[in-house]
């Protein structure tokens, strides 16, 4: 008897037996009940201060009769297009060689989803995001082929560096000696999710993290990582160090561990406790932010953040205010 057919035997391949494990039906598949869609409230949750104009503009669109996709996109236009929010768009602090670089995604109720990344000289990169899922039958475009197609839609060339991006680059240079520094300070992306009329949308737009290597991409343009929605569920968007978001899908994490039943803060802070114990909880003393917002389609919502000190802007009832969000690790004192 060959090796192959003694192991095959010994393995019970031959003579019909297959010794496999009998599964439950409870261990293949669970009832799942999903939250009941709330088609009478309109929400909006933002990311960081910048969030509560953002918020502002997207409950203005919502109101006005328009679609959830149409206010999460016109809401994180405002910081875009504000050269004092040095994260996001006009104004963001460029990349280790003098370039903005800007990267956007969007995502609706119905599954579909548009990201653009690596972009230059284009103030809006989150409606050229849109025009992707919209025009084309991709997710993604980046760089030379994102801006060409940009051009292609009629979007405007724009200069993205400030001349106060522009100092500030110059002193990092004389400081930094080139080299990319990782840190709590250095990053504070948009993320928005908002809930109208039953329909859930999201968007995420940034400069990415301060300077960066050029060519960088982080998770805001990544579907999973920077943004999720799913329409029968809910939506989350995060902020924050992009790369361990990025290595744990942490907003698909989120929205589907709401359709196993936990509410949205429950849902964040296991996501946030699955980055902590792989990442923060083996090297304490390279602490890193990573901040979420997240709704359902019931409208329960949560923000929570990794480390203390992020906030988040939630839009309902007519009311915008700003939350200092709960966190699982109390952050460092900054050394002087």
């Amino acid at each position: 008897m060959t090796n192959r057919r003694r192991f095959l035997k010994k393995i019970g391949l031959l003579g019909g037996a297959i010794a496999l494990p009998i599964l439950s039906k409870s261990a293949i598949t669970h009832d799942i009940k999903l939250p009941k869609v709330n088609t009478n409230k309109s929400i909006v949750l933002s990311t960081w201060e910048h969030g509560l104009a953002a918020n502002q503009k997207a409950m203005e669109v919502m109101l006005q009769g328009k679609s959830t996709l149409d206010a999460v996109e016109q809401g994180v236009m405002v910081p875009e297009a504000d050269p004092l929010i040095r994260s996001v768009g006009y104004g963001g602090r460029p990349d280790r060689d003098g370039y903005v670089t800007l990267d956007a995604a969007i995502m609706d109720n119905k599954g579909n989803a548009g990201s653009v990344c690596f972009v230059q000289n284009y103030m809006h990169p989150i409606s050229i995001a849109r025009k992707v899922m919209e025009e084309t039958k991709h997710v993604i475009l980046s760089g030379e082929g994102a801006e060409q197609f940009a051009h292609e839609q009629g979007f405007e060339k724009k200069d993205l560096l400030t001349e106060k991006s522009k100092k500030s680059w110059e002193k990092w240079k004389i400081k930094s000696q080139y080299k990319t520094e990782v840190n709590i300070e250095n990053h504070d992306t948009i993320g928005m999710v908002g809930l109208h009329n039953g329909e859930i949308a999201t968007s995420c737009t940034t400069s990415g993290l301060a300077y960066k290597m050029h060519g960088r991409v982080g998770d805001s343009p990544i579907i999973g990582a920077g943004l999720f929605a799913d329409g029968e569920i809910g939506a989350c968007a995060a902020t924050g160090v992009g790369e361990y978001v990025l290595k744990t899908q942490t907003t698909f994490l989120v929205v589907e561990l709401m359709r196993q039943g936990k509410s949205p803060e429950e849902a964040c802070i296991s996501a946030l406790q699955r980055i902590k114990s792989k990442y923060l909880d083996k090297n304490s003393s390279k602490q890193f932010q990573i901040g979420l917002v997240a709704l359902n389609v019931n409208g329960e919502y949560a923000g929570y953040s990794l480390l203390s000190g992020y906030q988040y802007a939630i839009m309902v009832n007519g009311e915008n205010k700003l939350i200092d969000a709960p966190y699982l690790v109390k952050r460092a004192p900054k050394h002087k």
